[in-house]
């Protein structure tokens, strides 16, 4: 029995392969073979569909969706213009990058995953930046937001607020590591943005109406990916396929089982791997390598919300997973060297008052984020008071 099982296991790798050739083939047995799973274990597949719901409802809808009414209302009132005229020198000469890509720029550093590839298409689609500078602008402006890493991850799963911070900062240098090492191309622009910027003429109530809309059919677009890839993800959990080779991986490597499985399920849905990772045996310093790597890489339920928004555009999505898998590289190799730092290490290893430091690390990321906002505004108003 066990013979025909490896023979039989064999023989559906060998099909698999033949049909890879093939996408339409491939996509039509998966999905054919999911139908059918659904069938035959109905209860399993609605649970798997509502916990995916809820997970978007109670964790996403509520920070997203007022995000995407105020963005959306800062770019009917001149909002692009207003970011390049005050963060673009700072945040886009050292990248090579045109001013007006700062908006995108601070809306994923803030907002994360998949604001940034959004806000990129529509300054492609508006005409701001050529082709070029979007294939760049893509893989630069794409990470997981501070308000996840710090709360959801550091916090909650982790359970140290330092190591949010650990994760948050290795996060963003290798975004900027990945812009300085991604090559430019000096193409001329579509168009001038300065000459050609138009303050709307719209209201603030049709502002705000066209922008809930917008910000509704984005939701629900995101909410699709979550669901489909909490059923899919629930499915490769509980398939007697993965367990066995979860366990003889396990076996093999003498690792936590809790570490492979939020590794190999977080390549598919990060939130859920870097939960298992959190719930794992081994030491801080080595989740915390994973972790990051799997905020960079952002997991396949993100790269195909960044799809959704991109794959009008013509943007090659196997290249910027690639670059993705750098970009999860770089944030490990990151993360280790500030790890190897006292000052970090010493907060992480020796966390145990978790109340007050929280308080602590939410008022530093108010006051940072605070003076990022006011610094340069304030700057700017004084060039401008003595040019006049």
């Amino acid at each position: 029995m066990t013979l025909f099982f490896y023979i039989m296991l064999f023989l559906i790798f060998i099909l698999l392969f033949k049909l890879f050739k093939n996408e339409n083939i491939i996509i039509t047995f998966l999905c054919s073979i999911l139908i059918i799973y659904i069938i035959i274990a109905p209860r399993f597949c609605i649970e798997a569909t509502l916990s995916g719901a809820k997970l978007f409802f109670y964790k996403v809808f509520p920070s997203l969706f007022p995000f995407l009414i105020l963005t959306n209302i800062i770019i009917n009132y001149g909002g692009v213009h207003i970011y390049s005229k005050l963060f673009g020198k700072i945040l886009c000469a050292p990248l090579k990058l045109k001013k007006e890509c700062s908006f995108p720029l601070i809306v994923s550093a803030l907002c994360g995953y998949p604001l940034g590839a959004k806000y990129s298409c529509d300054l492609y689609e508006n005409g701001d930046i050529n082709f070029s500078t979007l294939e760049r602008l893509i893989n630069i402006a794409s990470n997981a937001g501070p308000l996840f890493i710090i709360g959801s991850v550091g916090t909650s799963m982790l359970g140290n607020p330092y190591a949010g911070y650990v994760l948050l900062l290795s996060n963003y240098i290798s975004c900027i590591i990945v812009g300085l090492i991604l090559p430019s191309r000096n193409a001329k622009m579509y168009r001038d943005f300065k000459k050609n910027f138009k303050i709307s003429n719209k209201n603030i109530g049709e502002s705000l109406k066209s922008s809930i809309d917008g910000a509704i059919k984005t939701c629900i677009g995101v909410a699709g990916f979550v669901i489909l890839f909490s059923l899919l993800l629930n499915i490769l959990k509980n398939n007697f396929l993965f367990k066995f080779l979860l366990n003889k991986l396990c076996i093999f490597f003498s690792i936590d089982k809790n570490l492979i499985e939020g590794f190999l399920l977080g390549l598919v849905e990060m939130t859920n791997g870097c939960y298992l990772i959190s719930t794992s045996s081994v030491d801080i310093s080595k989740k915390l390598i994973l972790i990051s790597f799997l905020l960079a890489f952002s997991g396949f339920s993100i790269i195909s919300q960044v799809y959704s928004f991109t794959y009008k555009q013509g943007l090659n999505i196997k290249r910027y997973i690639k670059i993705k898998f750098i970009q999860g590289l770089i944030a490990s190799t990151t993360c280790v060297v500030l790890y190897k730092i006292p000052i970090f290490s010493m907060y992480l290893d020796t966390f145990t008052d978790k109340n007050t430091h929280l308080i602590l690390s939410n008022n530093l990321l108010f006051i940072f984020i605070l003076l990022l906002l006011i610094v340069p505004l304030i700057i700017y108003y004084i060039k401008f008071l003595n040019k006049n």
